[in-house]
């Protein structure tokens, strides 16, 4: 028999996909270490996005006033974001978001090697998502408003008559909460690396 004479050979199955299992161990830890740099680069973007939009967002309206004899009387209305306290609030909440998180892409590797300056970023990370936060919902709200108007206050709405100054300040508000979302997927993230990460002495 094979088995009297040494001639059966052990499989070589288990030895040969061990390379493989660990190639694609290799590679979800890449991913995984990429993930929060693809966050916070995207939530960079949307910040930015939503401040310039927004800073630079204005529209003129000319509007008859009066009519003396045969001749109308013009005056010309501009809605700028400097005019509503809660848009300054939010392009300055969503600048500031925004070079937050090219500064921490920049020094991203000082971080990574120290846990104390990891955690200074998480904590960091989220007064920045909640500054982010109350800007966007308190830009929407004031945007609501401009668009249906308050029948108790008798406030009219303007998008009727400012159709672009509303539709471009939508796209801002969308951006800004399009990166307040990304900074809670970069907080969970963040939270879950520092619980793992072994605190060793000196760090």
């Amino acid at each position: 028999m094979d088995l009297e004479h040494g001639s059966k050979k052990p499989p070589a199955a288990p030895a040969a996909a061990a390379p493989t299992r660990n190639k694609l161990l290799q590679l979800r830890d890449r991913l995984v270490a990429v993930q929060p740099v693809v966050l916070r680069a995207a939530a960079a973007l949307a910040a930015v996005v939503a401040a310039v939009v927004m800073a630079l967002n204005t529209q003129s309206y000319t509007a008859v006033v009066a009519i003396v004899g045969t001749r109308p009387l013009t005056q010309t209305f501009t809605a700028e974001f400097r005019d509503t306290p809660a848009f300054v609030y939010f392009v300055i909440a969503n600048a500031i978001a925004g070079a937050y998180n090219l500064v921490v892409l920049i020094i991203r590797r000082l971080t990574l090697r120290r846990r104390t300056a990891s955690l200074v970023v998480h904590m960091l990370d989220m007064v920045i998502m909640a500054l982010l936060a109350t800007g966007a919902a308190t830009a929407a709200s004031m945007a609501e408003l401009g668009k249906n108007g308050n029948l108790h206050a008798r406030w009219n709405p303007i998008c009727d008559r400012f159709g672009s100054f509303c539709s471009r300040g939508g796209i801002a508000i969308v951006s800004s909460f399009i990166g307040v979302a990304l900074m809670l997927a970069l907080n969970l993230l963040s939270a879950a690396a520092n619980a793992h990460r072994p605190n060793m002495a000196g760090q």
